[in-house]
């Protein structure tokens, strides 16, 4: 039996995270991918600014995670801003300070991202549902589930 449902009314839920897995395949190829176009502009003596770059894509890839993979993919970004980003290109290094601060700045970006994601979030689904709201669309509120 075919259930008919009107479109666009009731409470929609909350768009739930993308799978971890997913973002750390999404992180794994976007730092490959904004590493190689960077090392072949700009050449690999710039690491601050891969630093950026790859500091907006985890911003990016924290929009749609869950808060458990932002260890993940910060530390998938650095291992791409560590080994390709900095002479020498394909050894992995640490460097104390340095490799602190960056880890840090890909964790807070990555952070940032998801907590700025579920904040939305939240807040959508507070209008949607807080009662005594007028209606923004300008209906008279008669129909069969009211205002």
């Amino acid at each position: 039996m075919i259930e008919w449902r009107p479109l666009g009314t009731g409470a929609r839920p909350v768009p739930r995270p993308v799978a971890t897995p997913l973002v750390w395949a999404g992180a794994f190829g976007g730092a490959l991918v904004l590493v190689a176009v960077l090392n072949a502009v700009v050449g690999t003596g710039r690491p601050g600014l891969a630093l950026l770059a790859l500091s907006l894509l985890a911003a990016v890839l924290g929009l749609c995670a869950r808060f458990t993979a932002a260890p993940g993919t910060a530390v998938l970004c650095w291992l791409f801003l560590n080994g390709f980003a900095i002479p020498p290109a394909g050894t992995l290094t640490w460097a104390g300070p340095r490799d602190t601060t960056w880890l840090a700045c890909l964790l807070t970006a990555t952070l940032v991202g998801t907590s700025l994601a579920r904040l939305a979030h939240a807040r959508a689904a507070y209008r949607r549902l807080a009662p005594g709201r007028a209606r923004q669309d300008g209906g008279r509120g008669d129909g069969p589930y009211g205002s």
